[in-house]
């Protein structure tokens, strides 16, 4: 014989009890994020940096195989338009972040952002590499001292990239890595000392290439050491998605450039 039911039966509230209201985003601004299926770093920096009660971050993954290298990178982009598609679909965002600075410049950031807008049209797009240079002009930078994580062939587009926009890169240094589960591993106190190698003091700001690796944790540590501002991938996006949201950063302890404005899109 079964067990009588000893719970109250299910009652569906009636609108004339309590009419249901709804707003019109469950939180105001939106940030798409889409990460490499291997990223161990980018969530936990957005969520330092991004997140708060005016602002989420979604996020979805593309896949990916490594090593690190040109032709891996570039295997992305098709992948690109159905990754932007998973980010809460029929609905808008405020901006959309690609997370990995070296395939955004082996693949491009206009065909980035035209791939993401075949799913996300008229959403801002925001990749690491645009993201540093309005960062590393924002704060008045010209010549540049550089660090990767990457081997020197897939850096050497990071150079050619940045002295396109511009930049006089003074010094470029690479770890030789291939394999970004490994660049996230990095303790920061090696970060710290790889930057402290890297730095040209002749140079205006060092940038450091990498969305794996956790260096905006110690953006400010490194400026401490070096005298001069540090522009980081991951502090760099997350400093263009806020303002994208109509937010001006002001976070003491992740580098001079998230307490300044920025000027136009990144």
């Amino acid at each position: 014989m079964a067990a009588s039911r000893k719970t109250a039966p299910v009652a569906q509230l009636h609108p004339s009890c309590v009419p249901l209201s709804f707003e019109a985003r469950a939180i105001e601004k939106r940030v798409g994020l889409i990460l490499l299926a291997t990223d161990h770093t980018t969530e936990a920096d957005f969520a330092r940096m991004v997140a708060g009660p005016r602002i989420g971050v979604f996020a979805t993954r593309i896949p990916y195989a490594n090593p690190v290298t040109p032709e891996n990178l570039r295997a992305m982009q098709p992948r690109l338009q159905g990754a932007a598609a998973l980010l809460l679909p029929e609905e808008e965002l405020d901006v959309v972040c690609f997370s990995c600075t070296s395939a955004s410049v082996v693949i491009g950031d206009e065909a980035v952002e035209a791939a993401i807008g075949l799913a996300k049209p008229g959403v801002p797009v925001v990749t690491p590499p645009k993201a540093a240079v309005a960062g590393l002009r924002a704060l008045g930078a010209r010549r540049i001292a550089m660090l990767t994580p990457y081997t020197a062939g897939t850096s050497a587009p990071m150079g050619d990239y940045f002295e396109r926009q511009g930049f006089d890169i003074s010094r470029f240094v690479c770890l030789g890595l291939e394999d970004d589960r490994d660049m996230a591993r990095l303790s920061h106190d090696t970060l710290v000392e790889a930057a402290m190698d890297a730095f040209d003091p002749a140079a205006d700001a060092l940038f450091i290439s990498c969305t794996a690796l956790r260096s905006a944790a110690v953006a400010a540590r490194i400026e401490e050491r070096i005298g001069k501002p540090v522009v980081t991938s991951n502090q760099a996006t997350a400093w263009a998605c806020l303002h994208h949201c109509g937010v001006v950063p002001e976070i003491a302890d992740a580098g001079r450039l998230m307490t300044l404005p920025m000027a136009g899109a990144a």
